[in-house]
């Protein structure tokens, strides 16, 4: 005699015999909620993005509550005014070297910190993390004063002096975002299995292959998020090129943006369209960077 076990197949998500929840009043209130807080943060950037399709004339005329005068003169006119071309090679002077410098020592100093044991271990991650809790504005006068100070060669800097150069604007940047990534690789790298450690010990590594060839490797999702983020941060700075620099030629895209000012009145329509062009790089990068930077943001949360 043998009987026969009927098998139920799992239920999934999308399987339609699943029951659906029901739909609570707080639910409700939860995704009106929601729906508001989405609206309130992409309304901004939807208007810029239809303001800056519209004539100023018909604008001023009509108000800007109203439908029409279409056009894409805006972008052309900004993109000559602005002279953006030229600043957006800037911008990729300032923004390259200064993630690449900014990652290699965060991650040299996280290393460190999640490989090494001593005392002061604690204190060197609270001293890279202070950097982000003091505001940038109170150092103002104190780094204005020490980069008007420091020289440079000549082929280095047209000033001669770390003010109203790139390098200045690259080390500001280094410093202030250095913390952040530290602070984030060290909490990555200490995830990882110590067995890989003592096997290149075994192996003969040195301190120097460990971090390379071990580390590194497996660090590259983080990597990846971090990259996605420090280039919209750093490539969106405004503050510190505004103040450490004289020369309009040498100003990154963001800051050519006062170049569509004008001395009695501003046009906002030449502005939006001069906003969404500076905003369109990051957008690009991180759209094709995002499948990185969600797998590095979920792999770090998962780690521990």
């Amino acid at each position: 005699m043998s009987t026969s076990t009927l098998t139920r197949p799992p239920v999934t998500d999308d399987d339609p015999r699943q029951p659906r929840r029901r739909l609570t009043p707080q639910r409700v209130v939860l995704h009106v909620f929601l729906a508001a807080v989405a609206v309130g943060w992409l309304f901004p950037i939807l208007w810029a993005v239809l303001t800056s399709f519209r004539s100023y004339e018909y604008t001023a005329s009509h108000g800007y509550v109203s439908f029409g005068g279409w056009t894409i003169d805006n972008y052309v006119t900004a993109w000559r005014s602005a002279e953006f071309g030229k600043h957006f090679l800037n911008s990729v002077y300032i923004t390259l070297p200064a993630v690449l410098l900014t990652l290699f020592l965060a991650s040299c100093v996280a290393f460190v910190i999640a490989r090494f044991s001593w005392k002061l271990n604690v204190v060197l991650l609270g001293l890279f993390t202070a950097a982000n809790l003091l505001p940038q504005q109170a150092l103002l006068i104190p780094l204005f004063r020490l980069f008007t100070e420091v020289p440079l060669p000549a082929f280095m800097s047209d000033s001669e002096l770390l003010y109203d150069s790139y390098w200045g604007l690259i080390l500001v940047n280094v410093a202030f975002q250095c913390g952040f990534c530290v602070f984030v690789l060290s909490n990555y790298m200490k995830a990882l299995p110590r067995d890989l450690y003592e096997a290149a010990m075994v192996d003969g590594a040195s301190v120097w292959r460990q971090y390379w060839q071990v580390t590194m490797p497996l660090c590259r999702p983080a990597l990846a998020a971090l990259a996605t983020l420090e280039v919209t941060w750093i490539y969106n700075e405004f503050f510190w090129a505004t103040v450490l620099m004289r020369t309009g030629d040498k100003f990154p895209v963001t800051s050519s943006l006062n170049n569509l000012r004008g001395e009695f009145f501003t046009d906002n329509n030449l502005v939006s369209a001069g906003s969404v062009l500076v905003a369109i790089p990051t957008l690009v990068i991180f759209f094709l960077l995002q499948r990185h930077f969600v797998r590095g943001l979920t792999l770090g949360a998962s780690k521990g």
